[in-house]
């Protein structure tokens, strides 16, 4: 029995769905059981924070953007990792000091800053290459490690520990079960969300690359809003600004570095527009705004938000001329 294009578009709906509750959960448990794990092998509270938490808030995005690009999706892959910066800072960080002022010192972040910085700056040189190969991927996976290993040995990385205890993992088994069941959710939930974002996109004459910079982007950067969200509430402000930034160096010389490692990326012509630009001018905003001023107030979160709406919305209304 053939489908309509309703019926289609709506099982295709479904999937992007179910995929982003999967990757979400999936998510949740795997950090959840490693840093279990990490703990019952004597790692530091440091240790942990700067390698396991970061790398596990961003594995929704790795396991998409890693699908994807195997399947011959580059467009969401690359558009996925473009996207979550923009919603990280627009509107995660944005809808968090709705919540609660956001206060950082310029001496504080300054190192952070700078390696996002670069960071966005080798992505856009990759790109212009037109393809970001596997030893591109290599040296920026090369990069991340060496500050990684430079914040560890410097202590200038400083993580605040969450209230949360992991009472719900008593031993070592369990640990292993869940850390199994969590990657088994990420990699069906990558498969549902990247063939539900292209069966979507085809419906609505859409290219992949901007259902990956949108709502691929905004599904898989959930988790760091909640994260947020949940900081915000207890005033822990060093956690949401060491999210967002560490989260946007991560998502690039991370999650892009291992899918290029994996796969090559093409690089589609639909984000060589105002797309790339428009991260790398969100991203130098935010970078200055939080070195010069330091403070996001209400009001300027609100601004932040509405202007992540008003980004994803030209990305549908006129197409033509965010080419």
């Amino acid at each position: 029995m053939d489908l309509s294009q309703y019926d289609l578009f709506v099982l295709a709906a479904g999937a992007i769905l179910f995929g982003l509750f999967l990757l979400i959960k999936g998510g949740d448990w795997t950090i959840e059981a490693a840093v279990f794990m990490a703990k019952r092998f004597g790692l530091s509270p440091l240790f942990i924070g700067a390698t396991i938490i970061s790398f596990g808030t961003s594995v929704p995005e790795l396991f998409a953007s890693v699908n994807a690009n195997i399947q011959g999706f580059p467009g969401i892959s690359l558009g996925n990792v473009l996207g979550s910066n923009v919603a990280n800072i627009l509107l995660v960080l944005g809808a968090t000091a709705i919540v609660f002022q956001v206060d950082g010192k310029a001496k504080d972040l300054f190192k952070d800053i700078v390696m996002m910085l670069v960071a966005t700056a080798i992505l856009v040189f990759a790109m212009y290459t037109g393809v970001i190969s596997s030893m591109m991927g290599l040296v920026m996976f090369g990069i991340l490690a060496a500050f990684v290993c430079y914040q560890y040995f410097t202590n200038s990385l400083e993580f605040e520990e969450e209230d949360e205890d992991h009472d719900s993992i008593s031993s070592l088994g369990m640990a292993l079960l869940i850390l199994l069941g969590g990657l088994a959710a990420l990699a069906l939930g990558a498969e549902m969300l990247v063939k539900g974002a292209v069966v979507t996109g085809t419906i609505i004459g859409v290219p992949e690359a901007i259902i990956g910079l949108t709502v691929v982007a905004f599904g898989t950067s959930l988790p760091e809003l909640s994260t947020c969200i949940a900081a915000a509430r207890k005033r822990s402000v060093g956690l949401i600004l060491g999210n967002i930034i560490g989260s946007n160096t991560f998502n690039i010389l991370s999650i892009m570095a291992l899918t290029a490692m994996i796969k090559p990326v093409d690089v589609v012509p639909e984000l060589m527009g105002v797309q790339v630009w428009a991260t790398v001018a969100i991203t130098a905003g935010f970078a200055a705004w939080m070195l010069v001023v330091g403070r996001i107030t209400k009001p300027v979160g609100m601004l932040m938000v509405a202007g992540y709406v008003i980004f994803v919305g030209a990305q549908y209304i006129v197409p033509q001329l965010m080419a």
